[in-house]
């Protein structure tokens, strides 16, 4: 009944735990359930708040889920909160690497208590991960939809709007106590209902390696899975397996599938240069991936690729963990 696959988390800093002995102990709770795999580092950069954030995505690296909608803390830093920062306009509204591609190359990491960002041909910006509470807080808007977000500082503004060289922007942080959006508003009301901070629409993203591996035979250029920014990637399954996934355990944290993710013109920006193609490998995933005619009210004309999940219970998960799919 158990089938043994691997699972990579998209980060760095990556605690190592041993697979032997884990791949097929079934968790009581989840009996029956079907092993699928363990977590295990993955090969990319730092990666840090890639949906609506600065930067290439999640500074999380595999640790411990506080909260169901705010993604999860570093191992290294329990102080540090996935995709808890957004980029923004002066009048609010959220700049990510669709309006803004050279944000892919920001690179984050975090060393005490302190955010350290990076990018080509500037002084690395340093900034505390707890914003004093005097800092003004901005209303920002996300996806159409309202949120919060802490000011942190004229010192991280000048430093974008000078890497970016655009226009004037400033950088806000998401703080545990403000309210999140609604899930139900952001796609469809017929979503399981929990809040979002920064992400797009879920604070988990998990994509199988397979799946890359299977858009790459069909592709000019190979495709690094930087480029889709998971938060979870799975080795071991059949390309697309993950679109049958409902409910995982991962550790002792318990995740329900969502939705398919649709991708955007975000996919065709390289994470190694900044720069946006705006064709590839969307084009491609158009001609294969699409929706099922009965699903377009809600994907419409996004290829899927990859899967979101909430979590319905917070806890820790390390690599080389077992993940589970629970079955009927």
């Amino acid at each position: 009944m158990f089938r043994a696959l691997e699972v990579k988390a998209a980060g760095q800093r990556l605690a190592l735990t041993s697979k032997a002995g884990s791949v097929g102990r079934r968790p009581l709770p989840w009996s029956p359930a079907e092993a699928l795999g363990s977590l295990e580092k993955s090969s990319g950069r730092n990666l840090l708040l890639h949906s609506a954030a600065p930067c290439p995505e999640y500074v999380w690296v595999v640790g411990t889920l506080t909260r169901p909608f705010t993604g999860l803390v570093t191992g290294a830093a329990l102080g540090m909160i996935g995709k808890f920062w957004l980029v923004i306009k002066e009048d609010g509204h959220m700049v990510t690497a669709r309006q803004e591609p050279r944000l892919v190359l920001v690179s984050i990491t975090y060393e005490g208590d302190r955010l350290i960002l990076r990018a080509p041909g500037m002084d690395q910006l340093v900034l505390p991960g707890k914003l004093p509470s005097s800092n003004k807080l901005h209303d920002c808007r996300l996806f159409g939809m309202d949120i919060k977000g802490r000011d942190c500082g004229d010192q991280a503004a000048k430093w974008f709007t000078s890497f970016l060289k655009t226009e004037a922007f400033r950088l806000v942080q998401f703080e545990d106590h403000m309210k999140g959006r609604s899930s139900k508003k952001i796609f469809s009301t017929l979503v399981p209902n929990y809040q979002v901070a920064y992400p797009d629409c879920s604070p988990i993203m998990l994509l199988s390696e397979a799946s890359l591996v299977d858009l790459n035979t069909r592709l000019e250029k190979k495709l690094k899975m930087d480029q889709f920014r998971p938060s979870i990637v799975v080795t071991g399954c059949d390309a697309f397996e993950e679109d049958t996934w409902d409910e995982l355990l991962i550790g002792s944290v318990e995740m329900k599938k969502v939705l398919a993710c649709p991708r955007c013109i975000l996919t065709t920006v390289d994470p190694d240069t900044g720069v946006i193609d705006r064709k590839e490998p969307l084009e491609t995933l158009k001609s294969y991936r699409l929706c099922d005619p009965s699903e377009k009210q809600i994907y419409k004309s996004s290829p899927l690729f990859g899967v979101y999940y909430s979590v319905e219970k917070v806890g820790s998960l390390n690599v080389g963990d077992p993940v589970y799919r629970m079955v009927p």
